[in-house]
């Protein structure tokens, strides 16, 4: 049991042994899929400790034993939020935002037309503070312009942790992280704030549908397709058999037909996915 936490400010930097990092190591892999290097053990101890001190726990051994048995899943929460990285901006790997708007919305639209089907269903997986699926959706509006309100465009974006998804939701950033965004959309979709911050649109912010989910779960709760997907720089956390057993379960939740957007940094084996390729970090579902 974690210590009174008016006692963690004295609790020394705790030193971690090889068999408690392999544990942290095996257990944030079987809960979230992310493979841990020895290359990533000074930071994670680095964010640990922190925790460590907070809670007032000597030792990382103690801080493990109290994990594992936390049945409210609280624990295993924050160890969650504590070892992912969230760093992104707006208008990230543009050549995506540039293709997702330019060749596949007016294709996406054009099919709808045709089937007489006036859903949009977009999925960002790994969404961070929010700025992807805030950028997707503009383009979107920006797309659809006054026929908006003759469709019914869903973008649903999730990430594993919970305190990230409230900084996504709160949709306010620093004028630097949204520098890279064209001004057109900038302008027509921001809000500044008293203190010089900038706050996404309310027409903007309420169109998106904010979740928490785990990517390594057996099963994802979706009845219909999606005809975008983006999981950009996430898979560079997970092992080959992760990221194959995760892209496959990504193809079959993809309507056929439907682009696939990774990160630059990552990229799909050649003959381990039914993925075709499009272009760099591009791939799309055959029809």
């Amino acid at each position: 049991m974690a210590k009174n936490s008016s006692t963690a400010t004295t609790t020394a930097d705790a030193r971690i042994s090889d068999k408690e990092f392999q544990a942290i190591r095996q257990l944030v892999y079987k809960a979230f899929g992310i493979n841990l290097s020895e290359q990533k053990k000074t930071l994670v101890v680095g964010r640990l400790q922190k925790v460590l001190r907070q809670r007032g726990f000597d030792t990382f051994h103690d801080y493990l034993k109290w994990v594992s048995e936390d049945k409210s899943g609280d624990a295993l929460e924050e160890l969650a939020n504590n070892i992912s990285t969230n760093h992104t901006f707006f208008f990230r790997e543009n050549a995506h935002f540039e293709f997702f708007a330019k060749k596949v919305l007016p294709e996406i639209t054009a099919k709808k037309q045709v089937t007489g089907t006036k859903e949009l269903r977009i999925w960002c997986a790994g969404c961070s503070s929010g700025e992807e699926p805030y950028t997707l959706m503009m383009l979107i509006m920006e797309h659809l312009g006054h026929n908006l309100s003759n469709w019914k465009p869903l973008l649903l974006a999730t990430d594993l942790s919970a305190k990230i998804l409230t900084t996504a939701m709160a949709g306010q950033y620093t004028q630097e992280r949204v520098s890279e965004l064209p001004a057109g959309l900038r302008n027509k979709y921001f809000l500044k704030l008293p203190d010089g911050n900038l706050s996404v649109a309310d027409s903007v912010r309420k169109s998106i549908s904010f979740r928490q989910h785990n990517l390594m779960n057996a099963q994802f709760p979706f009845k219909k397709q999606f005809d975008a997907i983006f999981c950009r720089n996430v898979m560079i956390y997970f092992d080959r058999e992760t990221r194959n057993n995760l892209v496959a379960k990504f193809h079959k939740h993809m309507a056929p037909g439907g682009h696939f957007f990774i990160g630059h940094s990552e990229s799909l084996g050649r003959g381990e996915t039914e993925f075709k390729y499009v272009m760099p970090a591009v791939y799309r579902r055959t029809e």
